[in-house]
């Protein structure tokens, strides 16, 4: 469609105002030209909306790290196809995901909203995401260009890396995407090489733009953009949040005194305009009545059972002596924190509140025939949770008049939009029947000022003070109060806090009293002793996987190692389910009878986790990322800028890359997984353009294979000694064969160079197989 008509319709002023956010979601309705609210929501695991509170529910699929595990792009389409789904529920147009910066070093703080280690599977994976969620008319939005590989200073760092690298690997997974047709793209905080990226021509105005004709529109991260002739002049298109922010008039001032050509202008307002034809937010390109007014939804998708499909198939089992799956069971020790209170996503950009979350305990409990017996073992968890059961947030006016009320599922108050007018304090209301008397522990995380009631006493009465704006919202500090309460007689318990930066966020936790560290654990061993098999649920913390700051361990919060060690010593048919979005140590791997990742799973985790367990479903993960032994053997770790720069100074060699070229081994190869079968490759045919493979099931069960390819040069060259050039997921029944033809790009074969990509001729060994180290066939070809 020819936009130039529309734009020839709008004054300077007006223009200049649909490239800066109308408030903290959308841009502005222009309803003469037919254009309605274009409004973003963050993902990637569901769609928030543009109020972020428990009101308004959203699925809640498995981490990105999970979603690549699967390694299989139709599943991971038809993920996409359900955010679709949601978005339009929710009167959303723009999706701000997925991420596809790398995992650079497992301490990343956002590693689980990535996908993988390897550009090409990241590219792979994303692009299938884009498509399926571009399919059901909702933008979806790539992030973070570029480079955004760690939250330490990511407002400020400047990356340091060299040409080459950028566009072998940090710039790859996004030219993939672009070439998958994303409507979006979000620019970074962070510099890389001396520039600021909403301020980036060379790389937003230039590689993105001009090389690889993108044609979408360039949204900056939120208050990333600094500058006004910078930020216009760089490539950025849309400014967000607004109505305030560097633009505005002062963009005007800068067009109409010659700093800004509005020739620049127009190009922006063209590609917002091409975003609002293609989610049909432009009545006069669809001709119909605004958002949603031309699409129709071929399928209704069941999130439930999706997000339960999609669970099982991340699931990655990494150890497993035979004790999987289960059989003749009838009595399983489940044991650990996580167990009963999944933790079913990261923190951050990424949280959505799902209307149920199955936990392992109501999973593993709903199996017919076994009997659980739950014991707490060890609690890792920093902050107390939340008190479940009802409770009521009433909003107040500067009177205590009752402005609303809102029922909540329980005392996490978290309200981001739809707040109402004359707002000046919000108080969360509960009625808590205690089971055991003793000293409970009542808690307040928040920002601000805070006071908490206990049977109307006044218990805690306190101002809690944050320096940073993102910390007081996504990770806050907390206070705690200790009350004496009487087993069954019920107390309220409220907290009033004055509403004052237009959010509302805190959360009213609660802890009963408990046995001493070294008991629960003794408590969990003979619980396990006395079970046919214990599964030991072993997880992160928000307060060590979460947007805003990096991890500085891997190993597992509070005393989860000992409290393997001591099941595993009770009984030798232990399972441990990992439940992280990135890797932890495991120093207790060997002395178990299996091991099992399930990443953030996401609200079925506990359905999906029995179906495993026993055997319903296979576990389907490869890993997408390398695991160690220990922090300190991985090839990369740092995170810290040095003087404001972080140089990655490694190069291409992250991950599997990195890892092969180092005299350590890690615990867990790339591409590793186990399944419920066997297999054995057959046979294989490789040509310069295409690898042909034949694998059978010799197993005794339906099965599910990821076959990879990888490219190993004779002639390294400085480059690694293999990288993944392909894959694809085949099935087949007991004693069948499956054939898959996977295709290897000239990329593949290619280096950066001064003047451009570079096919670099030679003999190349084409090796197939289950991970990067275990490789099974092999064939030479010549470029």
């Amino acid at each position: 469609m020819d936009f130039d008509d529309l734009l020839a319709r709008l004054d300077l002023g007006t223009k200049i105002r649909l490239l800066t956010g109308a408030d903290l979601w959308s841009l502005p309705a222009l309803p003469e030209i037919g254009l309605a609210r274009l409004v973003m929501s963050d993902g990637p695991i569901g769609v928030r909306g543009e109020q972020w509170n428990p009101q308004d529910p959203s699925v809640a699929l498995p981490s990105p790290t999970a979603l690549a595990a699967t390694w299989d792009l139709d599943l991971v389409r038809r993920a996409g196809r359900l955010l679709a789904q949601e978005a339009r529920r929710k009167g959303v147009h723009v999706l701000l995901a997925p991420t596809l910066n790398l995992h650079r070093t497992p301490l990343g703080g956002r590693h689980f909203e990535c996908f993988s280690e390897d550009p090409l599977l990241t590219g792979e994976v994303a692009a299938a995401y884009v498509e399926g969620v571009q399919a059901g008319g909702v933008a979806a939005t790539p992030k973070h260009f570029v480079a955004n590989d760690s939250e330490t200073d990511r407002f400020t760092v400047d990356v340091r890396v060299a040409e080459r690298v950028l566009r072998e690997m940090y710039l790859a997974p996004f030219e993939r995407v672009v070439r998958a047709g994303a409507w979006g793209v979000m620019s970074a905080y962070n510099s890389v090489n001396g520039t600021t990226m909403t301020e980036h021509a060379e790389l937003v105005g230039g590689v993105l733009k001009r090389e690889w004709g993108f044609d979408g529109f360039v949204v900056s991260d939120w208050t990333a953009v600094r500058s006004t002739e910078a930020a216009a002049l760089g490539g950025t298109d849309v400014a967000m949040p607004g109505p305030g922010g560097p633009w505005g008039a002062k963009l005007e001032a800068a067009v109409r005194e010659g700093r800004v050509p509005e020739a620049v202008v127009d190009d922006r307002v063209r590609r917002v305009l091409r975003l609002a034809h293609r989610t049909g937010a432009l009545t006069t390109a669809r001709g119909d009545a605004g958002f949603g007014g031309g699409h129709r939804t071929d399928e209704d998708v069941d999130g439930v059972a999706l997000a339960r499909e999609l669970a099982a198939r991340s699931f990655t089992l990494l150890e497993n002596d035979g004790v999987l799956p289960l059989t003749g069971v009838r009595t399983v020790a489940l044991i650990g924190a996580a167990a009963a209170q999944a933790r079913v996503m990261g923190g951050g950009s990424a949280q959505v509140f799902p209307e149920r979350v199955v936990s392992p305990l109501d999973g593993l409990r709903a199996r017919d025939g076994v009997e659980v017996r739950y014991a707490l073992g060890a609690d890792p968890r920093v902050r107390l949770d939340p008190l479940t059961g009802p409770a009521t947030l009433v909003f107040l006016d500067a009177d205590d008049r009752p402005l609303k009320r809102e029922t909540l599922p329980g005392t996490q108050a978290r309200w981001l939009g739809g707040l109402p007018e004359r707002l000046a304090a919000a108080e969360l209301r509960t009625v808590y029947t205690p089971d055991v008397s003793g000293e409970h522990v009542f808690s307040v995380a928040g920002a601000g000022a805070y006071t908490m009631t206990v049977a109307g006493r006044v218990v805690l009465d306190e101002v809690i003070t944050v320096a940073d704006p993102a910390i007081a919202f996504l990770s806050p500090p907390e206070r705690r109060v200790s009350v004496p309460l009487e087993a069954g007689v019920p107390v309220e318990v409220a907290v009033r806090h004055p509403a004052a930066s237009g959010m509302v966020s805190f959360t009213l936790g609660h802890t009963a009293p408990s046995l001493p560290a070294e008991e629960l654990i003794a408590e969990a061993a003979r619980t396990a002793a006395a079970c046919d098999v214990a599964v030991v649920v072993v997880a992160t913390t928000p307060e060590v996987e979460c947007e805003g700051f990096d991890r500085d361990s891997l190993r597992l919060p509070g005393r989860q190692d000992d409290l393997v060690e001591a099941v595993a010593a009770a009984n030798p048919r232990t399972v441990v389910v990992v439940n992280t979005g990135s890797p932890v140590e495991m120093p207790w791997a060997e002395r178990v009878a299996a091991v099992l990742l399930t990443w953030f799973p996401g609200q079925e985790a506990g359905d999906a986790l029995a179906d495993v367990l026993f055997g319903a479903a296979e576990p389907g993960g490869r890993l997408p990322t390398t695991w160690p032994v220990r922090l300190a053997d991985c090839p990369v770790v740092d995170t810290a800028p040095v003087e404001g720069a972080l140089p990655y100074e490694e190069g291409v060699f992250i991950g599997y890359r990195g890892w092969e070229r180092s005299a350590l081994a890690p615990a867990y190869w790339f591409g590793h997984g186990l399944g419920y079968t066997s297999w054995r490759y057959d046979a294989i045919e490789a040509g310069p353009s295409a690898v042909t493979v034949m694998v059978t099931n010799t197993g005794t069960r339906h099965g599910r294979e990821v076959v990879q390819v990888y490219l190993a040069p004779q002639v390294p060259d400085g480059r690694p000694a293999r990288w993944l050039a392909g894959f694809d997921v085949v099935e087949a029944g007991p004693g069948e064969s499956a054939v898959t033809t996977v295709f290897l790009p000239e990329r593949a074969f290619q280096t950066w160079t001064e003047a451009g990509w570079r096919t670099v001729t030679g003999t190349y060994a084409v090796e197939v197989g289950r991970s990067c180290a275990d490789r099974r066939l092999s064939a030479s070809v010549v470029r």
